[in-house]
């Protein structure tokens, strides 16, 4: 994945989105994510470490190997494990379609909100998957930011969605890939793909969602494209102002907000 293309950029406020995203779909993402004493695997686009240190808590007798292409995200990463105290993991600057790892290395892949970053993500899936030993498996998460569902309706807000949508198809990603897992893990030849949708709801009576995920994870990731998709001329000024405020609504005392996210479990 070519750094510079990441459509939500490496600014220190992307980092924290990151993280608030993390800490508040831990459980909704995470539960089952579970590695046996002494199995290795390798964590591909770990970027800041926001999914890395959960992993790390969960598995502590597993090793991990976290690579990713920007050295600055390493650099956080290294810091954010190190302060949460995990030992069991290495990181390392490399790149998903050159890995610098023997073929069969690995016991098992993790893969989170990686594949709407690359271009060719059936090609990515095909060289991870030469790292993984006969019998392993690969995790892989993925959303779909078509399942976004929010009341008050707004066509301004949903045209400030399909903004984000637009640039990162422009950059040569897809941001509608969580419905793809299936058929891209078969046309890897993975073996035994299940998928599973995990929904994100939110309102007044769940208010810690609300401030972590609606308005902090992801409002915050349709935020952060305003000048790509005001430079680009996707959108008028006056129309973006309006769809952030009405997607503000839907993380008000009378608004509600939901999103799917899809986990894919294969075996090689």
């Amino acid at each position: 994945m070519d750094e510079h293309k990441y459509v939500h950029g490496y600014s220190s406020r992307e980092n924290e989105r990151l993280l608030d995203q993390a800490d508040v779909l831990t459980e909704l993402l995470h539960h089952d994510t579970r590695y046996s004493a002494g199995c290795s695997v390798l964590e591909a686009g770990c970027g800041v470490g926001a999914q890395t240190v959960v992993l790390a808590a969960n598995n502590p007798e597993t090793r991990f190997t976290s690579i990713d292409i920007s050295q600055a995200s390493l650099n956080a990463a290294q810091s954010k494990a190190s302060g949460a105290g995990c030992k069991n993991v290495v990181f390392r600057k490399a790149d998903i379609f050159n890995l610098p790892f023997p073929d069969e290395s690995f016991d098992h892949l993790f893969l989170c909100f990686v594949l709407e970053h690359l271009n060719n993500p059936l090609d990515a899936l095909r060289r991870l998957g030469t790292k993984l030993r006969p019998g392993g498996t690969i995790t892989v998460i993925e959303g779909d930011h078509e399942s976004t569902l929010f009341y008050p309706p707004s066509r301004d807000a949903w045209r400030t969605i399909q903004c984000l949508i637009d640039l990162q198809k422009a950059a040569g990603g897809n941001a509608l890939i969580g419905r793809e897992l299936f058929p891209l893990l078969q046309s890897a030849r993975f073996r035994n793909v299940a998928v599973s949708p995990r929904m994100v709801y939110a309102d007044a009576s769940r208010p810690k969602v609300v401030e972590g995920f609606t308005k902090n994870t992801y409002i915050a990731m349709v935020k952060g494209v305003q000048e790509q998709a005001l430079s680009a001329g996707l959108i008028k000024k006056e129309i973006w102002d309006n769809g952030i405020r009405d997607l503000y609504k839907a993380a008000g005392p009378e608004g509600t907000f939901c999103y799917t996210f899809f986990k894919a479990v294969a075996c090689k």
